[in-house]
């Protein structure tokens, strides 16, 4: 009789089995390999930016042992991803949102740094709202796990029991910390990355702080800080907007804008080129105004 235990163990294996089949190697890098899924069927791979060091000359070994070369498609540092593509058929992986998952739950990180896959078994430690790293990368949300990161296992994927991939492990945007990338950010990087090579960001062209507000205007407003503008850069969005030094910009497409960070993640790229409602606060008095984001290059 096959006991509970086996049951579980053999399930695992199940996962990891499944799983791998769209789990590559990447060598693009001079030392350790690491991981990368395959995004499409026609070819696309997304990994780790920071694993991918080298413009040409990428290898990318495959579930069946065959290796192909791989080019870059485009990059984005802020959120450590990259999308490669190989001239090859891919089983692409089925993803899963992270608001299915609960603190507690086992997941598997796999990782492909040699010939064969790699596994090891963890919980999701600690679940949380949207947040940016530290190079201004917005991610839809934080997702800690208590799994090793073992070599070569950065491109690789965070698991479900069920061999669903949760997101991509990454271990620069954390130090100390095992974090992943969840689909949703995968999907939206990924897809811009595609389309442009890059990801587009919105902007201002101005220099800002965050600053509290007068008690009236934080009552009326229902927030108690905004950002300053301390500086305007010339013939940009902001000046063609009318925006001037002093103004404190309180809400960007009718979202709430309470600090600095904020003002940068509401910079979607999707809005480039395109009419946005600021709200400023100047004078003590609120007004609004239309500007239409530039993009940074």
């Amino acid at each position: 009789m096959t006991t509970f235990l086996e049951q579980v163990s053999d399930g695992l294996a199940d996962a990891v089995a499944a799983a791998g089949k769209s789990i590559v190697r990447v060598e693009g890098r001079r030392r350790l390999a690491g991981s990368g899924v395959a995004w499409s069927a026609d070819g696309l791979i997304v990994t780790a930016n920071h694993v991918v060091e080298m413009k040409e000359g990428i290898t990318v070994g495959l579930p069946d042992g065959s290796t192909a070369a791989a080019v870059v498609v485009g990059r984005d540092p802020t959120t450590d991803l990259v999308v490669l593509r190989v001239n090859t058929s891919l089983q692409a992986a089925a993803w899963v949102d992270p608001a299915s998952l609960r603190v507690g739950h086992l997941v598997l990180a796999i990782g492909r740094p040699g010939d064969q896959l790699q596994s090891t078994l963890g919980v999701i430690s600690a679940l949380g709202a949207a947040w940016q790293t530290g190079a201004g990368g917005a991610i839809d949300a934080y997702l800690q796990t208590d799994v090793v990161m073992y070599p070569g296992f950065s491109g690789g994927p965070l698991v479900s029991v069920t061999g669903e991939l949760i997101g991509l492990n990454s271990s620069s945007l954390a130090r100390g910390v095992s974090v992943t990338i969840p689909a949703p950010t995968l999907r939206r990087v990924a897809a811009m990355l595609v389309e442009h090579g890059r990801v587009r960001r919105g902007y201002l062209g101005v220099g800002v702080q965050t600053a509290r507000l007068p008690a009236g205007v934080a009552d009326e407003l229902g927030q108690e800080t905004g950002v300053l503008i301390i500086s305007v850069e010339p013939g940009s969005s902001a000046e063609a907007a009318g925006l001037v030094l002093g103004d404190t910009i309180v809400a960007l497409d009718a979202r709430a804008v309470r600090r600095v960070d904020d003002l940068q993640a509401h910079l979607a790229g999707d809005r480039v080129g395109q009419p946005v409602a600021v709200r400023i606060v100047r004078a003590g008095r609120v007004q609004d105004a239309v500007v239409t984001l530039a993009e940074r290059m």
